[in-house]
């Protein structure tokens, strides 16, 4: 077995992104890992881990040595831990955990089946987005935010600062003009397509929260929520709610051959569970966040 480093050109103002190919000795591709290390304010000591072992190659050390190979790279950067997920009771989950991973997060994925729904379903939605919130209103916009607004959705970010993550050593991401911008490109680079919805406070202008939802380029398949939060500031008024329900709307309005939309949400998130519950997602399975902790360069 060969591990051969790759070149990959996936650098952000975020991140880098380093890549291996475990191969066999007559070249056969056995397995790939990928290891996303963050350099933006507040994640410096963190890398993210993606692994993938053929299935007719697992069990002969091959995830043991391209995890191997990725950890000492992360050392190598200066990372204090290192995480991976995988869905409960796989393979991945059950690998993570014989090599001194420890899980840190339990997550909950659930989706709304809009190719089940018929003119109940459309007109319920439609009215949650159009309830009155006094001394709220709702805008939104496709892709990348616009210049009048980008300075306070970016100081509406820190809405995900408390968002419940258990035991998991995520830091707090610093979010700016700059990076919200280059996340929604980043998106856009890929062929995706982003919608935002946020609630206005109508006293100043500002931003109270957000919602964001991401859709394939063709309008097809299944469109993935990227988060919602609310300012503790603005929380209590049924925001989260509100937003959740008009990004719902705006999707099948946009996209009409989507056939539903994703979300995830930690099992501690018993706010945001309420939420999807009362908007009709249903669960379909449960993923794992673990997390390997490295003792610091020198000692």
């Amino acid at each position: 077995m060969r591990i051969t480093a790759l070149t990959d050109p996936d650098r952000t103002s975020s991140g880098y992104r380093l890549a291996w190919l475990a191969g066999a000795a007559d070249g056969d591709p056995l397995g790939h890992a990928f290891l996303r290390v963050f350099t933006r304010e507040g994640q410096e000591h963190l890398a993210e881990l993606h692994l993938h072992v053929h299935r007719t190659e697992r069990r002969r050390h091959v995830g043991t040595r391209l995890l191997e190979t990725a950890v000492a790279a992360a050392r190598e950067a200066g990372r204090r831990s290192v995480v991976a997920q995988a869905d409960a009771d796989t393979p991945g989950d059950h690998f993570l955990a014989a090599r001194g991973f420890r899980k840190v997060l339990t997550l909950t994925y659930a989706r709304l089946a809009l190719e089940e729904w018929g003119a109940a379903e459309a007109d319920a939605i439609a009215a949650a987005a159009a309830r009155r919130h006094p001394g709220y209103r709702l805008a939104s916009w496709r892709g990348t935010v616009p210049g009048e607004l980008a300075e306070t959705f970016a100081a509406s970010r820190r809405a995900m600062d408390d968002m419940p993550m258990d035991d998991t050593d995520y830091g707090v991401v610093v979010w700016d003009t700059e990076r919200v911008r280059a996340a929604a490109q980043a998106i856009a680079d890929r062929g995706d397509l982003l919608t935002t919805v946020v609630a206005v406070d109508e006293s100043d202008g500002s931003i109270a929260g957000f919602s964001e939802l991401v859709v394939p380029g063709d309008g097809k398949g299944d469109g993935t929520h990227y988060g919602t939060g609310v300012l503790p500031e603005h929380r209590g008024h049924g925001l989260g709610r509100w937003m959740k329900a008009e990004s719902i709307r705006l999707a099948r309005t946009n996209h009409p051959d989507l056939a539903g939309l994703v979300t995830d949400t930690a099992d501690s998130n018993t706010h945001m569970r309420r939420i999807n519950d009362a908007l009709g997602y249903a669960p379909t399975h449960k993923a794992l966040e673990y997390q390997l902790d490295l003792q610091s360069p020198g000692s």
